[in-house]
């Protein structure tokens, strides 16, 4: 054995091995950039403490900020078929599905559960940005439809909280389908005498804002969440004018009317409960 094998053992009950620090210990705000611990942004509903950014979250959390704790059931997605017009880009639309359910854990980017707000009756469905861009096909036309429908079985309004970057290219016309079938599912809420009321995140864009994201009785908006249909560049070069700043933002929408409110996310639940006592009555009790 060499004097440094000596050494290096001997330093080795000495030398404390540096320990490296969990990846998820700190959260790094993607508006102000201030580092957080994760557990106090996870207690502050994943929205910044400091500058007030809402972070995007998933379907699950949003229905524990949502309905009453253990209340919720999640309402079975429609089968439909995976890859209908046979699709491929650089890469095969099914593998680009498989790897959106393994990275998520979701059937696709729209998930409908069943539940109470505050005692109250309802059916949510909760776009997810991280499948595939929120985006809209086959399956998430029937996830609206089925939201619907189980809405109507259970006599109680439809909210949907919507993320989208608009229609699944991959599916061509067949996305494009699911907005006049969403429409026709709303009239079908309507006939029922229930309400539909949309809650628009970060981002909503595309077909679904020209859809069902935009024909809510009432709608509710995240603070700073993008919406409109096109990208705002593309309009500058259209119009060939600077659009001002906050256009397509939520409290921009709401100076100019398209939306009714703009609600931080720890009062959404309470708002909520109270549009249902004022479209509903006592009728929908749980």
């Amino acid at each position: 054995m060499s004097w440094l094998t000596s050494v290096r053992n001997a330093l080795a009950y000495v030398v404390p091995v540096k320990k490296e620090t969990p990846d998820n210990l700190w959260h790094k705000c993607k508006s102000c950039g201030t580092m957080t611990f994760h557990k106090e942004l996870e207690d502050n509903l994943h929205v910044c403490p400091h500058c007030d950014h809402h972070d995007r979250i998933g379907p699950l959390l949003r229905f524990e900020y949502v309905f009453d704790k253990g209340s919720y059931t999640i309402v079975p997605l429609p089968k439909v078929p995976d890859d209908p017009l046979k699709f491929r880009d650089t890469k095969r639309y099914v593998d680009r599905i498989k790897a959106a359910r393994v990275a998520t854990s979701e059937g696709d980017a729209l998930i409908t559960a069943r539940g109470t707000i505050e005692g109250r009756k309802a059916v949510i469905g909760v776009q997810d940005f991280a499948f595939m861009g929120g985006s809209m096909g086959l399956a998430v036309g029937e996830a609206f439809i089925r939201g619907v429908e189980t809405a109507i079985q259970e006599n109680c309004p439809y909210i949907i909280f919507t993320a989208a970057g608009g229609a699944r290219m991959q599916e061509g016309i067949l996305s494009l389908m699911q907005m006049p079938r969403a429409t026709v599912a709303i009239a079908m809420l309507h006939d029922a005498g229930l309400p539909y009321m949309v809650v628009l995140t970060d981002p909503t864009t595309g077909g679904v804002t020209a859809s069902y994201a935009m024909l809510g009785d009432v709608q509710i908006a995240e603070p700073g969440a993008l919406i409109g249909f096109a990208g705002q560049r593309v309009i500058e070069q259209t119009i060939r004018e600077k659009l001002p700043d906050g256009f397509q933002r939520a409290e921009y929408l709401l100076e100019h009317g398209m939306i009714d409110m703009v609600k931080h996310r720890r009062d959404l639940r309470a708002t909520l409960a109270s549009l249902i006592d004022y479209l509903c009555g006592a009728k929908i009790a749980a």
